[in-house]
């Protein structure tokens, strides 16, 4: 098969009123009247990762911006550690639904056979979830290759991200139904925002951003979520370099204890007066 062509990160054109990453095309009832109305509903389909000829994965999804999802997802899973690793990413040629992505590597799959094979055996992806199925924690050891390179936030850059976080999700604020991630400057700006209904999706999309960028490590970055701090996030964070998590929602004991042991500052319950620092 030859290369993989470049595509677009959208899919097709919507209609009016409608967003690639969700639709109205639903009727629904509202209330003790039954007024009929039509409503926003984010849109859920399965992305299934190749690399070369090989299954990696299949996740369920947002559509939109796959190459940086996929570019992500090999990344934080240890299959490349680099854009120097990639020679081609993009979609299946004849791939009507946009629901596949073949990534090519340097040296083809003998190069990258052995964090092939542990990714394929260790893998299980859902929406709910990232890392259902992970055997054990220790892999993180053979994943997380560099030291993380401390990076203190401004308390007044902390209390502004909320705000803007909730100002650059346009699908969020139509359905109710995504999830967010940010790459936030020391600054407070934010570098990049994308929006999926799994949380360690988006956390893949903004990762692997940078990847096709080759800008990875990510050690001079904040990665802000908009849900909760689970392990998966800041596991992805750790084999990453980023140095800080910041989640609008809770952490948990095994986030908490991660971030800890890597030297990652890890901020939960984030609110513009207000947050919990765990570590």
């Amino acid at each position: 098969m030859d290369d993989p062509p470049p595509r677009s990160n959208q899919s097709p054109p919507p209609k009016p009123s409608t967003s690639p990453a969700d639709t109205s095309e639903r009727v629904v009832f509202r209330g003790p009247a039954a007024i009929e109305a039509r409503d926003h509903v984010v849109i859920e389909e399965p992305l299934e990762i190749r690399v070369e000829d090989r299954s990696l994965a299949i996740t369920m999804r947002t559509p939109g911006h796959d190459r940086e999802l996929a570019a992500g997802f090999l990344l934080t899973e240890g299959v490349i550690d680099g854009a120097e690793d990639l020679t081609a990413i993009g979609g299946l040629p004849g791939d009507r639904q946009q629901n596949t992505i073949v990534a090519r590597v340097a040296g083809g799959v003998q190069a990258h056979l052995e964090a092939i094979e542990r990714a394929s055996r260790e893998l299980f992806a859902t929406s709910a979830c990232g890392v259902c199925g992970k055997v054990s924690l220790d892999r993180l050891q053979i994943l997380a290759r560099s030291p993380i390179q401390p990076l203190e936030p401004d308390p007044a850059v902390l209390a502004r991200l909320p705000d803007a976080l909730r100002d650059a999700q346009p699908t969020f604020r139509r359905t109710g139904g995504l999830h967010a991630a940010a790459l936030v400057t020391p600054d407070g700006v934010l570098e990049v925002v994308r929006e999926d209904i799994g949380r360690h999706n988006a956390a893949d999309k903004v990762l692997g951003w940078r990847v096709l960028r080759d800008q990875v490590p990510v050690s001079d970055r904040i990665l802000l979520v908009s849900g909760r701090a689970g392990f998966e996030i800041v596991q992805k964070a750790r084999v990453a370099g980023v140095p800080v998590v910041a989640a609008i929602g809770a952490a948990s004991s095994l986030a908490v204890d991660l971030a800890s042991s890597s030297g990652i500052v890890l901020i939960g319950f984030l609110r513009p007066d207000r947050w919990t620092r765990y570590a």
